[in-house]
């Protein structure tokens, strides 16, 4: 905000009579609108952690769009050039499974639905954790008991059974199944998070300042609470997409995933399928289970830093570790401080 006088003589102008002068102009307020990150995010792209994640992250997501346009071709197409289960070669730089297909297209064509698929379990798991977490937290009563009971009985049950026996009951046929069979195992972590920080943030000034302007409870929510807590959104998406992607590999390695699209996901069941472990085929698993591994750890590191910059505590333990690194360890040669050093 800046301050500036109508006039720059303002102060010198004599007044109607040409006595005393009129009183200085009055000051014109000149509002600056600064758009830029939220602090926490603008901290989290500073963080060694996260910005190593947010690398890794970019490549895959990067290749995922990129690499098909480059390498073009059919990755259900059997190369009947090649030998099947072929080893990586200049031809085949990953090599072939039992049917011939290569799996570098595979692995490229592949990348994009199975990133999407994580991604989409972990947007609609937290939104379903947001939508009941902060309505337990803030409207209490009632609705705290019903929904806190729903939140503890999903955290109860076990969640991979439940997926494995819902996945064989459902036939899957495309990847909306899965979002939702997941989905449904993934929220309630969240939400009870959610739910504890929100019973924190309604006691507030602003919010109870809200409260009596007679807003209504869902716009306190969005507008009040909810803005005041995304990195704990984030870091909890960011979580959940992890668990996403582990699960959809398991369920596709038992053939109760989507095994009719090409992904990272059905390249494992087909190595499974094969007997690719039983003849040492090892670039038919150990390459797409790279993948997903590397794809969890960027999202892990990503998720660390979120919990650095957000966390006081660690943001404290932290600086005080850098100052004891810095500060000089005394020697015998060195007196203490205090004590006259003896003549």
């Amino acid at each position: 905000m800046q301050l500036q006088p109508l006039s720059e003589n303002a102060g010198e102008l004599d007044g109607p009579g040409g006595g005393a002068p009129a009183p200085a102009a009055p000051f014109l307020v000149r509002r600056t609108l600064r758009i830029g990150l939220p602090n926490w995010l603008a901290h989290l792209t500073r963080n060694r952690k996260a910005a190593v994640g947010l690398g890794l992250l970019a490549f895959f997501i990067l290749a995922a769009i990129v690499a098909p346009l480059i390498w073009t071709g059919d990755p259900s197409a059997s190369d009947f050039t090649a030998l099947p289960m072929q080893e990586p070669s200049s031809a085949h730089w990953f090599g072939t499974d039992h049917l011939n297909h290569d799996i570098f297209l595979q692995m490229i064509n592949g990348a994009r639905p199975s990133l999407a698929l994580g991604f989409a379990i972990g947007l609609v798991a937290t939104v379903l954790s947001v939508i009941v977490g902060m309505s337990a937290g803030y409207f209490g009563g009632w609705v705290d008991e019903a929904l806190s009971l729903v939140i503890n009985i999903f955290l109860v049950i076990p969640g991979l059974p439940l997926i494995i026996v819902l996945a064989s009951w459902i036939q899957v046929k495309n990847d909306l199944p899965i979002i939702l069979i997941i989905s449904l195992t993934a929220w309630a972590g969240g939400a009870r998070v959610l739910r504890g920080q929100t019973l924190s943030l309604r006691k507030r000034e602003y919010v109870m300042a809200a409260v009596v302007r007679g807003e209504a409870g869902w716009r306190i929510v969005l507008r009040e609470i909810l803005p005041n807590m995304t990195s704990l959104v984030v870091s909890g998406l960011i979580g959940t997409t992890i668990y996403a992607i582990g699960a959809a590999a398991g369920l596709a390695f038992l053939g109760l995933g989507n095994i009719s699209e090409v992904s990272w996901f059905t390249i494992l069941y087909w190595a499974q399928n094969s007997g690719a472990l039983e003849s040492g085929a090892w670039w038919t698993f150990v390459i797409p289970g790279v993948a997903i591994a590397l794809i969890g750890t960027a999202l892990a590191l990503i998720n660390y830093g979120i919990d650095e910059v957000s966390n006081p505590r660690l943001r404290i333990e932290k600086v005080k570790t850098a100052r004891g690194a810095l500060t000089p360890t005394p020697t015998a040669s060195t007196p203490a401080r205090g004590k006259a050093v003896a003549s």
